[in-house]
């Protein structure tokens, strides 16, 4: 009956294997009742600056662990161990005529295509960018000034655009599910430590690897993958999926996991005209800040020596106000990079390697618009808004995939931008002086004016010093949701459909994308049995 402790304070500068004698010290045992422990959750206390702490939530087996818990049974930080049980169905017995088909390789597709690969099913995934391989030097090519690929980019190919979002596997779930997905991480070339890190980090340099890692378990276990075979339609007959047709031709199936992304924007057109329930959902838009990195080091650790400790800082922050501001995918050590599925149009993001090791940090500075400010019914309002800015910042750079950019300070005292200035940016493929406040609607313009400043005077004055921003920031989300049921996770009318993921309006971010397409398989799973034979 292994003992769980939570909040255990350690001094960053005290080593993990300091552990075993601050949990004896604090259930007041002998040093050696400690006979094993294990991490289950681990964060940085950075309230007080010049005395940061890491705090954990350990598993301990004790000499004497009933007595203990016994003598604990009052305290909320000392209970029994109990760990949540995954759920892992032994497969189903309806026939599973064609293999299940998963559209996308992005968090949500890969996961789903692993776990169907893990329990025999031998699923096909089709993406309709190229291979990790290929998909790198397509994008060292346009960010040093080449032509945008509207198929093989930042967001298309092998791995989605979570591949080239930063890696953060950040998440406000538990449970599980998400531990699995985490393992499944490790298994696939993460590091042991991501199952507890309170903000976990891959780093874009090793999604690659990991994505790569994952498909050639898929492909060991039977699975199969198709690049640069893009989804155009969907063929259904009786209310049931019967196939797929794709632009390297038609796939029998009748299951579908539709892991499309939120910037398959040709798709979800495609899919409203089949008669998808299609509907609006509120989603997040805004610009990107960045400030030299060693302006928030300072900010956040007050000591030179925690940098060499703890590495480049990050921060998390929102501003309360008439409409909240707050910070989102915060990249420490990073680069701006863009985000851009059709041509003609400019949208930011952001990145960084897991050493954190440039001189600049960013992050996006996101506001939530809801449905009835897209100024449309249509279901697909939200992605007409975010074409119509995205066109206009393309505009507005020089119509050359440059970034627009201005001081932060002039934003916020609604000056225009000093034309002509060469700003400081991460941005590679380089910026041009511009007035962003063309390139938001009015009230996120209104929400990012008014909450910079009270960002700025928690830290004292330092926040907008030196900072720039670019954009706009208009894919924090998905602006679409397509229709499922609770139960069964299929689209209402469609037999075989499962929308996963952010590009179906159900996740946001890596993780809990990767949860949700794995949950759409395990029903899978639990219904059906594998093929027999190759399925093919």
């Amino acid at each position: 009956m292994p003992v769980r402790i939570t909040n255990l304070s350690l001094p960053v500068e005290k080593p993990e294997a300091a552990l075993p004698a601050v949990i004896a010290q604090r259930l007041k045992l002998p040093a050696d009742a400690v006979q094993r422990f294990q991490i289950l959750r681990k964060s940085l206390d950075a309230r007080k600056r010049m005395n940061l702490q890491f705090v954990y939530s350990v598993m301990a087996e004790l000499a004497d662990e009933s007595a203990t818990l016994k003598r604990w049974n009052n305290d909320r930080d000392v209970q029994v161990f109990e760990p949540e049980v995954f759920d892992n169905p032994s497969s189903g017995s309806n026939p599973l005529e064609e293999r299940p088909v998963v559209v996308g390789t992005g968090p949500a597709g890969l996961l789903a295509g692993y776990y169907l690969a893990l329990k025999g099913y031998r699923p096909l995934l089709i993406e309709r960018g190229a291979a990790v391989k290929e998909r790198v030097p397509a994008i060292r090519t346009f960010d040093s000034g080449g032509p945008h690929d509207v198929e093989n980019n930042y967001l298309f190919g092998e791995g989605g655009a979570g591949c080239f979002s930063d890696g953060k596997l950040t998440c406000r779930m538990s449970g599980a599910d998400f531990d699995w997905v985490l393992r499944s991480f490790v298994t696939c070339g993460g590091r042991e430590s991501l199952v507890y890190e309170h903000r976990p980090h891959l780093g874009s340099n090793k999604l690659p690897m990991i994505c790569r890692n994952y498909r050639r378990e898929i492909e060991r276990l039977g699975g199969e993958y198709k690049f640069n075979c893009r989804m155009e339609g969907i063929d259904i007959v009786d209310g049931q999926v019967r196939g797929l047709q794709t632009s390297s031709g038609y796939i029998p199936t009748r299951h579908v996991l539709l892991g499309i992304g939120h910037s398959a924007r040709d798709t979800y057109a495609a899919l409203l005209e089949a008669g998808l329930p299609l509907k609006q959902k509120a989603f997040q838009l805004g610009l990107r800040i960045e400030q030299p990195q060693e302006q928030v080091n300072a900010w956040k650790y007050g000591r030179d020596a925690y940098l060499d400790l703890l590495g480049a800082a990050d921060y998390s922050m929102v501003a309360n106000g008439q409409r909240d501001l707050y910070s989102f995918c915060m990249c420490a050590g990073g680069i701006v990079i863009p985000s851009i599925s059709e041509p003609n149009m400019f949208c930011s993001n952001g990145m960084s390697n897991s050493r954190h090791d440039t001189q600049f940090a960013n992050s996006g500075l996101m506001v939530t618009l809801n449905p009835d400010e897209f100024g449309s019914t249509h279901p697909l309002a939200g992605v007409h808004l975010q074409q119509k800015f995205e066109a206009a910042a393309f505009q507005l750079a020089g119509n050359d995939y440059k970034a627009p950019i201005m001081w932060a300070k002039d934003f916020v005292a609604e000056r225009s931008a000093r034309l002509g200035d060469q700003l400081p940016s991460s941005y590679e493929r380089g910026t041009v002086s511009a007035d962003l406040r063309h390139v938001l609607p009015p009230a996120v313009t209104r929400a990012i004016r008014d909450g910079l400043p009270i960002m700025d005077r928690r830290w004292r004055g330092e926040y907008l010093k030196n900072a720039t921003l670019v954009g706009p920031e208009m894919r924090g989300s998905s602006p679409v949701r397509i229709d499922r049921d609770y139960a069964t996770r299929e689209t209402p009318g469609f037999a075989g459909l499962y929308p996963i993921g952010e590009g179906a309006g159900y996740a946001g971010g890596i993780v809990s994308a990767a949860v949700d397409g794995l949950r759409s398989a395990r029903e899978i799973v639990r219904r059906f049995a594998p093929l027999v034979g190759r399925g093919e």
